[in-house]
């Protein structure tokens, strides 16, 4: 059973198995098996959404008290993206367990970045009907802290395209332009290169997992070359 792999995973025991199933079902099973919407994961993922923000908030304003509103929202915005909880969802196996159609399986949905993470949040949300918030609240912390701490000590990187555009916009109110160049590998397993442009120049390339990624890395390329960053780290 889905319900008894996920109990094992976060080691909070479950109380309405059925939510569980649905949580980590995508919605292309359910079409294709003509269930009703509410069987995928989509439901629990907007609740899952919540549960997951206001534990990394928690987290946030208990361990950084001298930190401003401002500081903690920049931080809790790449905590909670899709390519964190991806990570997070390979790491303890939960991506295995997503249930899809057959053909997109085969497709490689399960490595998708957008789909682990949209199953990650439904778990979470299926655990808050459980009525098990303050259980998921310790999980979190356990698996959130490294991931936290990596991002404030390296926040550069994390934002660097905020930083880049801060940077453009103060020097003559243009901002960055990002260009996909070029896309390599399986459609499970892509690599996405792209270069990013101030005033009509190309000045840096990056590549990754997503074109977020790809963006993130080009605009840290660019801001070590035009000095923004300090490249030490």
């Amino acid at each position: 059973m889905v319900a008894h792999s996920v109990e094992k995973i976060f080691g909070i025991k479950i109380v309405s198995e059925k939510n569980y199933e649905h949580a980590l079902t995508h919605p292309s099973y359910t079409k294709n098996k003509g269930l009703p919407y509410g069987e995928c994961y989509e439901r629990l993922e907007f609740l899952g959404d919540a549960v997951l923000k206001l534990a990394v908030s928690n987290i946030l304003y208990r361990e950084y008290p001298d930190y401003t509103e401002g500081q903690m929202s920049k931080i809790r915005s790449i905590i909670v993206s899709d390519a964190v909880l991806a990570k997070i969802a390979d790491e303890i196996g939960l991506s295995s367990l997503i249930i899809a159609d057959s053909h997109e399986v085969k497709q490689g949905i399960k490595k998708l970045e957008s789909v682990t993470a949209c199953a990650f949040e439904a778990v979470l949300g299926a655990y808050f009907l459980d009525g098990k918030f303050n259980e998921l609240l310790e999980v979190l912390e356990h698996l959130f802290k490294n991931y936290i701490v990596e991002v404030d000590n390296n926040f550069e990187k994390y934002n660097a395209k905020a930083i880049l555009q801060e940077y453009t916009q103060g020097k003559t109110k243009e901002t960055p332009v990002y260009k996909l160049v070029e896309t390599q590998g399986a459609e499970h397993n892509k690599t996405f290169l792209v270069e990013v442009s101030y005033r009509g120049e190309v000045i840096a390339t990056g590549s990754g997992k997503s074109k977020k990624d790809a963006e993130q890395h080009a605009a840290y390329s660019a801001c070590e070359k035009l000095g923004v960053v300090n490249d030490s780290k």
